[in-house]
């Protein structure tokens, strides 16, 4: 009975055994075709030492006989676990040609070496030459539409039809009208205006010390304006020697200057006389004030006047005001002691102190001079062809 049990233990294991030994003995020749790295590095079978090399990075090459196939089937996950090495790449890597007249290469495609675009053709000839457009085929053509292409057309009649002012639908139109008027006067339609004494001066001179005013005031909008202008001087303990006073429509040309038209009544000297004017006034680059006019009077004479100031400001409060003016004929006119040519013309400064904007003292020195007939005219008369006034006086304005 023991003999029979020892017999059927040692059968059983006979098998077990000989599966066993095929792990632990595999024919060398067998291990070498079939050992791949992933299987050493579990430790199921051991790859051959590799031949020595020169390359430092030789150890990481399979064995001659499995290169073709390693290479063939390497990866670059494989490769960066020393499991296999990548071919090297070829350096000039050919671009494959677009067929001519191929739509389907785009430049983005071209830029990353898919295709190869062709040469733009050269623009056509166009009397836009601002606005050509190339022949070749372009997928972006519709961008470069030129400004004739884009239609015109008027706008609808539905855009024209309907009241002036649209609120009126809805509002009483009355009161939008009285609205829109208020609206006018607070943004540029309000009339304002403005009186300033320009000159209020005494003139001191050698023996003949005297006075003079130059004044003018204005009413109106930024358009349409009323302005009256008046001037004149004399002499202390004599009667006036020179009065005028001028009222004109101001029209506004431009941002800078006015044009006016109106009369002119010269009050002195005896005959009196009135004239049609013509003239510019305002504001010339470099901020010079200027006035120029052209006289007509009721007797034919022509006369011209030009007067021209320029504020320099010393301090905020101190400011040196040069001026000039000059006096034209075209014709003598020897009752009122004018002469043809330039007649008369006056050169001074004036430094006024402003207490206030509205009111400022000031002192200064002015020149004035007879010139050709006029000169003689005055001689005549007992009169000085020139003669230096010091100046005091006062300049205001509200």
């Amino acid at each position: 009975m023991k003999t029979i049990l020892i017999l059927l233990l040692a059968g059983a294991a006979t098998p077990a055994l000989a599966q066993h030994s095929g792990h632990t003995a595999p024919a060398p020749a067998a291990a070498t075709s079939t050992c791949t790295p992933e299987h050493a590095a579990m430790g199921h079978c051991k790859l051959p030492a590799p031949p020595p090399a020169a390359d430092p990075h030789a150890g990481h090459t399979m064995p001659a006989q499995q290169a073709p196939a390693a290479t063939s089937t390497c990866t670059p996950e494989h490769a960066a676990m020393g499991h296999c090495k990548m071919p090297a790449p070829d350096t000039k890597p050919a671009v494959p040609a677009t067929p001519a007249g191929n739509p389907t290469c785009t430049p983005e495609h071209a830029a990353m070496g898919h295709c190869k675009l062709e040469a733009p053709a050269q623009p056509a000839a166009d009397p836009d030459a601002g606005h050509t457009r190339t022949q070749a085929a372009d997928p972006h053509a519709g961008h470069a539409m030129s400004q004739s292409d884009i239609p015109v057309a008027p706008p609808p009649a539905l855009a024209r039809s309907g009241p002036e002012h649209g609120a009126d639908l809805f509002y009483d139109p009355a009161a939008m009208a009285s609205a829109r008027e208020e609206m006018r006067e607070h943004h540029g339609g309000l009339n304002a205006y403005k009186i300033l004494m320009d000159q209020a001066e005494a003139k001191i001179r050698n023996g003949r010390d005297g006075y003079a005013w130059d004044g003018q005031a204005w009413y109106g909008g930024d358009i349409d304006k009323l302005w009256i202008k008046t001037e004149g001087e004399g002499e202390f303990r004599e009667s006036v020697e020179k009065a005028e006073v001028q009222a004109l429509w101001s029209r506004a040309i431009d941002p800078w200057f006015d044009l006016q038209l109106g009369i002119r009544h010269d009050f002195r000297p005896d005959p009196e006389r009135t004239h049609l004017v013509m003239g510019v006034q305002g504001l010339a680059p470099y901020w010079f004030e200027v006035d120029g006019a052209v006289f007509l009077s009721d007797k034919g004479d022509v006369t011209a006047r030009f007067e021209g100031e320029y504020d320099l400001r010393i301090t905020q409060k101190l400011i040196l005001q040069p001026r000039v003016e000059l006096d034209l004929a075209l014709q003598d006119v020897p009752e009122i002691g004018i002469g043809s040519g330039l007649s008369s013309g006056e050169l001074g400064a004036r430094l006024r102190y402003e207490i206030s904007p509205q009111f400022a003292p000031y002192v200064g020195v002015e020149y004035e001079r007879a010139f050709g007939d006029t000169a003689r005219f005055g001689r005549a008369r007992g009169e000085k062809a020139g003669n230096v006034s010091l100046l005091l006086g006062i300049r205001a304005w509200f």
